[in-house]
């Protein structure tokens, strides 16, 4: 029955392992600069909600591999981001950048509109 026990949980670990590697982190980060904004993070995700004055919330997708069950959960995150221009609507694929607070909430500016929604 030990022998059992200990086949699986290679298998596992092997599974784990082929999963991690295949699967591409969604924050990154700029390195190798000396400017003031060298770390700042950025993240993919689609306008949720722009009825505010020059702020839309984000909604950002995360796959998580469940602990137990050992698949992925998908996760969402919503971010207030700052949208000085106020051109971004509801649907569109934005990328979001890492800033000072501006407020309470909000600590993410509107780097680029990527896909716009008719």
């Amino acid at each position: 029955m030990a022998v059992k026990k200990n086949v699986v949980k290679k298998a596992i670990a092997k599974v784990i392992a082929k999963v991690r590697t295949k699967v591409p982190a969604k924050v990154t980060t700029k390195v190798g600069t000396h400017s003031p904004d060298a770390r700042q993070a950025t993240k993919t995700g689609v306008v949720v909600s722009n009825k505010m004055d020059k702020t839309v919330v984000v909604a950002v997708e995360n796959m998580v591999m469940h602990p137990m069950y050992l698949k992925y959960v998908k996760r969402t995150s919503r971010f207030m981001a700052h949208c000085e221009a106020n051109d971004a609507n509801i649907g569109d694929r934005v990328v979001i950048e890492e800033t000072r607070p501006l407020s309470k909430r909000k600590r993410w500016n509107v780097r680029e509109v990527l896909t716009r929604v008719s």
